[in-house]
């Protein structure tokens, strides 16, 4: 089960988000298909953000730079289709250049919330993911109830469901959580305190747009959903047909 859009749309070209979309892919092209196994470690090992280094004064800039590396092909796909479901809602809010700064800014905090619990750890970190936990915490206050299409698939079909989105960001917000407590820190994978800082720290930073907007009176008044008529799209089973078995 994964996300795939929203039904809130954006009253203005989100060109923040696309830029970021744009320049996440073009990296991950110019080092990824030309480099072998061995080269992309040592890519990794220089640009990527490992906490015993970084906390130790060294390769400082890598906690901008691994916002903007990815590990594979699902890795980088996953993440762009998450920031431009949420993104471009943000963007709309806080403006080109605000919704910029909040995302270095969320980025950056996830990075210190990997790093800090395990200072040791010689693991590169690499990914937008807490960049883009913080958009989606950003999008949690600001558009509660806003609904999300959420493909669920089973073995032989599939269905598209509508979910407010306090429900998708709060099961995927502890399902981080459990993860980062049952895994080991000195294994590598995936850095789900990363995701829970940069997702609190979203939060944080989008409660001044929450307060000019007029706080709970806000919520009051659109009663969580987005404060413009949403989008409708049509939620349908998969025509694959269901096979039975024969008695």
């Amino acid at each position: 089960m994964f996300p795939i859009r929203d039904h809130n749309p954006s009253g203005q070209t989100p060109y923040v988000t696309i830029a970021l979309i744009a320049i996440n892919i073009l990296v991950f092209l110019g080092y990824f298909v030309s480099m072998n196994e061995y080269q992309l470690g040592e890519f990794f090992w220089t640009w990527g953000l490992i906490p015993a280094r970084f906390l130790s004064g060294e390769g400082l800039e890598t906690i901008f730079t691994s916002m903007f590396l990815h590990g594979g092909w699902f890795h980088l796909a996953g993440n762009m289709l998450f920031l431009w479901i949420y993104g471009d809602n943000l963007e709309e809010e806080m403006g080109h250049m605000g919704f910029l700064l909040f995302y270095l800014a969320a980025g950056v905090a996830a990075g210190l919330a990997q790093a800090l619990p395990d200072p040791g750890s010689i693991v590169p970190m690499v990914g937008a993911s807490g960049a883009i936990a913080g958009v989606m915490g950003g999008y949690l206050l600001l558009f509660p109830r806003a609904k999300v299409d959420v493909l669920f698939i089973f073995i032989i079909f599939f269905r598209i469901f509508a979910i407010p989105a306090w429900i998708v960001l709060g099961i995927w917000l502890a399902i981080q959580i459990f993860s980062g407590v049952s895994t080991p820190g000195d294994l590598g994978g995936v850095a789900y305190w990363a995701h829970v800082g940069g997702f609190g720290a979203g939060l944080v930073l989008t409660v001044p747009v929450w307060l000019r907007r007029g706080a709970q009176a806000y919520w009051q008044q659109t009663a969580g959903h987005p404060p413009h008529p949403e989008t409708q799209f049509d939620a349908a089973r998969s025509n694959v047909p269901l096979v039975r078995r024969k008695r």
